[in-house]
């Protein structure tokens, strides 16, 4: 019974961070806290209002209407042939996103952060063709790298989260252990770009 309980409980808490860690909210928890620590109130609203309609809502509505009718089995879009349908739409949406966040006056670390999103996408297209890697730890790794480059505790907060969604998405078999480094480190790889550390 112990087990029962402690298995139940481990899987409710599995389930809350792969929702926490759900690439939409993480990237928008992400560019909220950067945009609200780092600019003046009414840009950020400006930028954050041009990311919401461009990006947060389509892809939100084709998450939620993918799963209603039938197009993938999850919000995740777990099953790697089911991405094959997703990347094509979710792609060009990340590019209406930089053009909109341009046009809304985004500084150019905000903007180097949505070009390089939108390669991370086209390279996880791209090895989606033969292996399915983790986009929850793709852009969970992401985040955590820029979260830690703006101050301390912020990156303590994302580097922990990131953990635990590596974590869950092993334990809801979601993923395999290559699948979750292999985004992890090319979302890193991505997060350090975007900090500019490794350009």
């Amino acid at each position: 019974m112990p087990n029962e309980e402690s298995r139940t409980l481990a899987l409710r808490l599995a389930t809350l961070f792969s929702w926490i860690g759900h690439p939409l909210v993480f990237v928008t928890v992400t560019v909220g806290t950067v945009v609200g620590t780092q600019l003046a109130s009414r840009a950020a609203t400006s930028i954050l209002l041009a990311l919401f309609l461009s990006v947060i809502l389509p892809v939100g509505v084709l998450l939620f209407l993918g799963v209603r009718g039938g197009r993938w089995r999850d919000a995740d879009v777990s099953v790697r042939e089911e991405r094959r349908r997703f990347y094509p739409i979710a792609i060009p949406i990340s590019a209406v996103g930089i053009v909109a966040t341009w046009l809304a006056g985004a500084p150019r670390y905000i903007l180097r952060g949505g070009i390089v999103s939108f390669a991370l996408l086209i390279a996880a297209a791209l090895i989606n063709l033969r292996f399915k890697l983790s986009l929850h730890a793709l852009f969970a790794a992401f985040c955590a790298v820029i979260l830690l480059r703006l101050n301390p505790v912020s990156g303590a907060i994302g580097i922990g989260m990131t953990i635990l969604v590596l974590w869950s998405r092993l334990f809801l078999g979601r993923h395999t252990f290559p699948e979750t480094m292999a985004g992890a480190l090319l979302g890193a790889a991505g997060g350090l770009i975007t900090s500019g550390i490794a350009v």
